[in-house]
């Protein structure tokens, strides 16, 4: 019914603005910046929470085969890259300049499927994927607060999320749902994140971190985890009660609002520069959604059309 696909996509707007506010909170307001120990908490939480809701029947999931794992494990360390550098990325970036950077992904993507899959663009896709563009490279330009590592990391989040949403769409082998997918990544993180604590001088210097024992640095690393498990629920819930433009038509609206309220909760730099550059970024990814439509459409149309 139309108004429990209104109310989930709702739904998903609170849970993905309150856990990028929480992860803004402590990364970047007290300062906790150990991707390793932080990612690699969150994951751990999430894949606790996955499978203690798996065993209960809560949750859809069957016995994940070795051979699924060792092809999926690509994904999986597309997956690291992007919760680590996004991480890196938030701590130093105003909100609305990371959705900015973020959409540049779509870039990615689009590159992938001409190249690699030999997909045709169509005359609006290619004018939102130069809007994009054009915002990203001149953003670090007119940031008041620009700083190049932040930049850097934020290349590395956009690829590996352009990256694997390429690879989510034309993975060949065996079918994973959803939260398959998303086990093997949480475990594959666990595991990877760990063991990359030590040599990164993360879990040195987490042990000196000034607000280790205060209770908004507890509250804030417990409800960050527990957030994103709920955004993995809520983002899988509606993926299966709507199209894929829908799907992203909610994804837009979600982060419109996040960028809308972060500056009555969080100080940010701006000048009219900068905003016109997130203004022009969002617009390209308004067009690109409204163009992703027109497209399967059409495809649609098509097949229905006898020959």
């Amino acid at each position: 019914m139309q108004w429990k696909r209104h109310l989930a996509g709702l739904a998903f707007i609170l849970v993905f603005v309150v856990s990028y506010f929480t992860n803004k909170f402590v990364l970047s307001v007290l300062k906790f910046t150990y991707p390793t120990l932080f990612q690699g908490w969150q994951t751990f939480v999430g894949a606790s929470l996955l499978l203690l809701s798996g065993k209960l029947g809560w949750v859809e999931m069957t016995r994940i085969s070795r051979s699924s794992v060792l092809s999926w494990l690509p994904g999986s360390l597309l997956f690291v890259g992007n919760i680590y550098a996004g991480s890196r990325a938030l701590s130093r970036l105003d909100i609305p300049y990371f959705f900015t950077l973020q959409n540049s992904s779509h870039v990615v993507s689009q590159i992938i499927r001409t190249v690699v899959h030999r997909e045709k663009m169509q005359r609006l896709q290619t004018i939102s994927i130069f809007l994009i563009l054009m915002s990203a490279i001149n953003l670090p330009h007119y940031d008041p607060q620009f700083d190049v590592s932040s930049y850097l990391w934020a290349a590395g989040h956009l690829f590996c999320v352009g990256a694997y949403r390429v690879f989510q769409v034309h993975h060949k082998s065996v079918n994973l749902s959803d939260m398959e997918q998303q086990c093997i990544n949480y475990l594959f993180s666990v595991l990877l994140l760990a063991v990359a604590a030590h040599p990164t001088g993360d879990l040195k210097s987490a042990l000196e971190f000034p607000s280790l024992q205060s209770h908004a640095f507890h509250c804030g690393c417990c409800a960050s985890a527990v957030l994103g498990f709920l955004l993995l629920l809520a983002t899988v819930k509606l993926k299966t009660g709507s199209s894929c433009e829908h799907f992203a038509v909610w994804i837009f609206l979600s982060k419109v609002t996040a960028m809308c309220l972060s500056p009555l909760i969080f100080t940010m730099d701006a000048n009219v520069p900068s905003v016109v550059c997130v203004m022009v970024s969002h617009a390209g990814e308004a067009l690109l959604v409204y163009s992703e439509r027109e497209t399967r459409s059409d495809q649609h149309s098509t097949r229905l059309t006898p020959s």
